[in-house]
């Protein structure tokens, strides 16, 4: 036991270090959500239940689910003995020193959830023989790319919100699947869809995932269902577990008649398309297509400038749009672009037990199928994909060079949340570190097997990067700035998109080569 302890001694020098790296971020630039949970906090403890998700004296209305809502009461609790004008509803834009640091300190404290998920997963590598160097260990190795993750470094402690937390119910969930501890996985799942609605995304790889391994318990032998194997009380308990939550969650409400306001919340159709800023996904490609033709057509004179909509797609406003030359996209149109993208990877893992790895991988094709063809899909979304990925870039080297591809761009996209000057020294110098040590540490992980990047892969990074040096310092400079203010958001969107996409198409091309290995055995 003593031995065992030691040699976890580690990773508990590299959470204290973050922990306390966190605290220098303290007094830097944060964004309106800082605003955003500071009003939630007066919400929820001056108002009473029935009137949360009424309250709209603010523009920023309470829109996350129930579970979370009861967290910031929680804070709320807390907060009070910090600076109790945080706590009223007419302070608006509230962010006294005191308030500041009640805020910042709260996600470092939430964040020691995430710390063990961390730690868990790190238990749940499988590796044939452990290097005796611990710095080449890959549960090291993952612990530093989790714990020290540069996307959530800045969206959490300088732009500021709660994802730690929140990905903490994740990975803790995703743990537990590896080791086979499927209620335990499901529970924290569900609580994690209570407390926000973002991770809809990946319910579909939990719930064919548990139908096909947990509730059919035998296969037949060539790996196919075996129907007369189905466990009807393992099925109840997965019900009685995600149903007795979302009554403790939306039970209230329902008994208010409430309900439908609170999922009107949820799911704000109006906001339009893309975010303010367009997430890397396949919509920026699609809108930055119209927006090409559209200057296209105007300087063949077969359209109308006037007769264009305005450009307000990336004009830094969340809104409805509507495309110039390209027909628009509803709702509808995004939801069954996501279905039919995730679909070969849930019938893959239901034709077939193919094991908890597959679960893993299924769950990232369908997050990043989601950020690619979802309706307003925010940039921060991709740490849905990049962080479980994490898990698969240290056991795989395949997995490891889409890792490498996929974190690289995606950390990039969200370069943009920090925009003022001050920031741009810490996000640049932070990017490179993590960005570095993922290079030079899976590189030595998997050495023996290859190149962990094709050349074109290479290719495309060293353009990456030449879009960051034109759009971080080369534009600011230039006589465009003025003209086209928002035209490195456009590049950055588009560029980093076609790096989600690729990523996306590699990881299924995995899925796939296992499919065909399993039917010529």
């Amino acid at each position: 036991m003593a031995a065992q302890a030691e040699s976890w001694s580690w990773f508990t020098a590299l959470a204290v270090g973050v922990s306390l790296f966190k605290c220098l971020f303290i007094n830097a630039y944060h964004s309106t959500d800082f605003e955003v949970h500071r009003n939630w906090l007066a919400i929820t403890n001056s108002l009473p239940l029935s009137r949360w998700y009424h309250e709209n004296s603010s523009e920023w209305t309470l829109d996350y689910p129930p579970l979370f809502a009861w967290l910031e009461r929680g804070l709320a609790q807390a907060a009070r003995h910090w600076d109790g004008d945080m706590l009223r509803l007419d302070n608006l834009n509230y962010a006294s020193p005191a308030t500041v640091l009640f805020q910042r300190l709260s996600v470092v404290c939430t964040d020691l959830l995430f710390i063990y998920a961390a730690r868990e997963c790190c238990r749940c590598i499988r590796v044939q023989k452990a290097p005796q160097v611990i710095l080449c260990r890959p549960s090291f190795v993952l612990a530093v790319l989790l714990l020290w993750n540069f996307g959530l470094l800045i969206v959490d402690h300088i732009h500021f919100q709660y994802n730690g937390f929140l990905f903490g119910f994740l990975l803790l969930s995703v743990a537990r699947h590896l080791q086979s501890r499927h209620l335990q996985g499901a529970l924290l799942f569900a609580v994690l869809l209570n407390l926000k609605h973002i991770f809809l995304y990946v319910a579909p790889a939990y719930g064919i995932f548990l139908l096909r391994s947990y509730c059919f318990t035998l296969d037949r032998p060539d790996g196919s269902i075996r129907w007369s194997s189905f466990a009807p009380l393992r099925l109840l308990a997965l019900g009685g577990i995600v149903i007795s939550v979302f009554a403790l969650s939306f039970g209230p409400f329902v008994a208010m008649g409430q309900l439908s306001q609170v999922v009107s919340r949820l799911f704000p159709f109006r906001r339009g398309l893309c975010h303010a800023y367009w997430a890397p996904n396949a919509w920026a490609l699609y809108s930055g297509a119209d927006k090409a033709l559209a200057v296209l057509g105007v300087r063949l004179k077969l359209l109308q400038e006037a007769e264009l909509p305005r450009a307000a797609m990336t004009g830094g406003l969340v809104q409805e749009i509507q495309h110039a030359v390209l027909p628009s996209v509803p709702p509808a149109a995004t939801l069954l672009c996501t279905v039919l993208a995730i679909l070969p990877a849930l019938v893959s893992i239901w034709r077939h037990r193919r094991g908890n790895r597959a679960f893993l991988r299924c769950l990232l094709l369908c997050a990043l199928a989601s950020f690619l063809f979802g309706w307003h899909v925010h940039e921060k979304a991709i740490l849905l994909a990049v962080l479980p990925l994490s898990i698969l870039a240290v056991e795989s080297r395949e997995d490891a060079g889409i890792f490498l591809v996929l974190s690289t761009t995606g950390h990039y996209s969200l370069f943009p949340l920090l925009f003022t000057p001050a920031e741009m020294i810490i996000k640049v110098c932070l990017m490179l570190m993590f960005t570095i040590y993922s290079f030079t540490a899976l590189g030595n992980l998997h050495r023996s097997q290859g190149s962990l990047l094709r050349p074109m892969e290479v290719a495309y990074l060293l353009g990456l990067a030449t879009v960051a040096i034109a759009c971080e310092f080369i534009f600011p400079l230039s006589p465009w700035r003025q003209k086209l203010p928002f035209l490195p958001l456009l590049a950055t969107s588009v560029y980093c998109a076609v790096g989600v996409s690729y990523s996306f198409l590699r990881l299924y091309a995995t899925l796939l080569r296992i499919d065909d290995k399993r039917k010529q055995l």
